[in-house]
This record gives C-alpha cells, structure tokens and sequence, in this order.
C-alpha cells in the first residue's frame, strides 16, 4: 500500500523528497489500514459470547453510536451517528458489542444504505431479537468538498426489521426514544 500510496502522491504532480512528504506514503498507508480494519475484524470474535439471560422483552436502545466510514465511490470519509433499537428474547447483547458492531462494518468501504441494512441484519442474527431498528445519520465528503458541495447536508438512512418493521407503535416507540434527546 505504500508504495501505490508513494504513485499516487507523485501523480498529483508533488515531490516525494520534499520534507513534508518523506514518509507520507508510509503513514498514509498505516491510516488506510486502520480506517478499513473491519475487513479484518469478524463478527464471532466481537461478540465473544458477550451474550446474557434476561427476562426483559422491553425495547433497549443505544442512541448516538459515532461512525466514521468511507465512501466506496470515492473513498471519501462520511461521518455521522447511529441509533440501534432491538427488542430482546431471552437474551442481551453486551452494550460495548452493538458499538463494535456499528464498526466492523463502518471499517470498510461503504454505502451507508448497506452499512445501515449490515447493522440491522447482524444484530437480529446475533441476539434472535424480535425487532431490530437501526438508523444512521450522516455527513459525506464526498458530497461536500467536491461535487456539488453542500456544507449542510445530512443523509439519513433506516433499516426495521422484524417488530419494528411490521409492528407501527414499536417503529413508534423507537423513534419516539431517540426524540428524547433532540
């Protein structure tokens, strides 16, 4: 990586000896590494049985989970938040772990329509949960310091599955607690 890194920097017309740049490729490579480190993370290994009995079936929300991802068609940063709602049976997921989650899958090249629809789908596949909802909310680069430039802009995207998608006062609720705090 570092050398195509060492390419791209002396295509854009710059000098690789200029001091600033000396060991650019290098670092650019070790950032590119750590940005994209979901492709090396599993979803086993992050859960790690950091599942618990309970015999709560309410609704557990973690509200404001911080994503930085890149755009896979520009490989850009979007950087945003995600709400997760699920309802539990039988079983919680470790708080920290829907947080991971929310990573392994932002790490890697991405839309965030199917970073949302990833999230979702994992979280109802680990915990057998009766509804998951997930919703993220962010700001593109890609859309914002190139393009057409909209400084302001913020997608939003929404995966319900299970009782948040068939059930409209659970959807209801799950939207109704993540109000709470705006």
């Amino acid at each position: 990586m570092k050398a195509h890194w060492a390419a791209i920097i002396e295509d854009m017309g710059e000098d690789l000896e200029r001091p600033g740049l000396k060991d650019t490729p290098e670092r650019a490579a070790k950032a590119y590494q750590f940005l994209t480190r979901g492709y090396h993370q599993s979803v086993a290994e992050v859960v790690n049985d950091a599942l618990f009995p309970s015999e709560s079936s309410e609704m557990v929300v973690v509200q404001d989970i911080e994503l930085y991802s890149l755009c896979e068609h520009h490989i850009l940063p979007f950087i945003g938040k995600c709400h997760v709602g699920y309802i539990p049976t039988g079983q919680v997921l470790g708080l920290s772990k829907i947080a991971r989650i929310v990573d392994i899958f932002a790490r890697r090249l991405q839309i965030q329509e199917s970073l949302t629809t990833e999230i979702a789908e994992t979280i109802m596949a680990v915990t057998d949960a009766a509804g998951v909802g997930v919703i993220i909310e962010a700001q593109h680069m890609c859309m914002m310091m190139r393009g057409v430039e909209k400084q302001n802009s913020v997608m939003k995207t929404s995966s319900m599955l299970g009782s948040f998608r068939e059930d409209l006062k659970t959807r209801d609720e799950f939207l109704g607690l993540l109000r709470l705090r705006h």
